[in-house]
């Protein structure tokens, strides 16, 4: 087929002829670049648009290619705001510090250093003038513990945001987080080929939303008999309380499995009488913070990475502040076999 009639892509030394400007600048302008002052970026970006300028999306992909195949100088800083009340706990978690772990890696591929900041040394009212004098433009929020930050006052406009798992605490800002209803249903499939019919669900009231709703959808596939509801204890139980919630749970239902994210709950099972695996089968929603040696890895560290490349891709992008539309990236997890759940099939 001939391309004779096809009109000439419109090049960035087009753009420079036309407004009597070296090709750099053109170049700076478009990608967002500093270098330049605001006034000439939104004149170069006005002349790019009013002559039909895209990008050739195959150069795009050789550069991008050109820069992820080579080291890459640190050229700017990352925030990681550690909110807690003890900052040291933040990390404690071994899913946190691998959240940490991974954003730290592909920050520094990107050229980035990712730089841990602490509410309880910098106060809320200083945070964003110490992260503009740092030069910082990117921001993540690992998950928040703390029960007095309010960031109502904050200004989040300079900069591009990306937290760790769903909230209803500001900001709403874009966000990364395991797939729990997906990893919910997984489990709940992969416990099923190991020949458990009656498999019970064990959280914490507030908590437990999106595994529990991916439990229950997975569970729609039992008939109903074999359908049990879930057990949430309530967060200010006592030990006492909750050892004789899952009593009472536990001889009516008669689980042969139980899927839970609680810590507690082998040692509650064992000071019942019930013996792991040979009366119940146990999987956790997390092998990683969990005594349960059976159930999902969320890939922690790649939720990490990910929050990393959303939070350069905006920044790239120039998109600062609150977010019109909340986007979220979901990682999968995977299913790891253990001790506490062996197969009943004998396959």
């Amino acid at each position: 087929m001939s391309h004779q009639n096809q009109p000439r892509r419109i090049t960035i030394r087009d753009i420079a002829k036309e407004l009597n400007v070296s090709h750099t600048s053109v170049s700076l302008a478009l990608r967002n670049r500093s270098g330049i002052s605001e006034e000439q970026r939104a004149r170069i970006k006005a002349k790019a648009a009013e002559m039909g300028y895209f990008p050739d999306p195959m150069l795009a992909a050789l550069s991008n290619y050109r820069l992820q195949n080579r080291e890459h100088p640190v050229q700017a800083a990352l925030a990681w705001i550690n909110t807690w009340d003890h900052p040291e706990e933040l990390r404690g978690y071994h899913e946190f510090d691998l959240y940490w772990k991974g954003a730290f890696k592909a920050a520094l591929n990107l050229g980035y250093h990712l730089e841990e900041f602490i509410i309880k040394d910098i106060p809320l009212h200083r945070l964003a003038q110490v992260l503009k004098a740092r030069n910082i433009s990117g921001v993540l929020l690992p998950p928040d513990r703390s029960s007095h930050i309010d960031w109502k006052g904050f200004d989040w406009s300079p900069f591009a945001t990306v937290r760790f798992g769903r909230t209803q605490k500001p900001p709403q800002v874009n966000f990364v987080t395991s797939a729990q209803v997906q990893n919910a249903m997984m489990a709940f499939d992969e416990i099923l080929k190991r020949g458990y019919n009656r498999i019970g669900f064990i959280g914490e009231k507030g908590r437990e939303e999106t595994f529990g709703a991916g439990f229950l959808w997975a569970q729609q596939e039992l008939p109903i008999r074999q359908r049990l509801p879930v057990l949430l204890f309530n967060p200010s139980a006592t030990d006492s309380e909750c050892r004789a919630s899952l009593d009472s749970w536990m001889k009516k239902y008669r689980p042969d499995a139980i899927f839970t994210r609680d810590k507690t709950l082998p040692d509650l099972l064992t000071s019942l009488g019930y013996r792991i695996p040979e009366d119940v089968g146990l999987a956790t929603t997390s092998i990683i913070d969990t005594p349960i040696d059976t159930g999902i890895d969320q890939n922690s560290e790649e939720i990490g990475r990910a929050a990393v490349l959303s939070v350069v891709s905006q920044i790239n992008n120039s998109s600062w502040g609150i977010p019109p539309i909340q986007h979220e990236s979901l990682i999968n997890g995977r299913w790891v076999d253990g001790s506490m759940l062996p197969d009943r099939l004998g396959a």
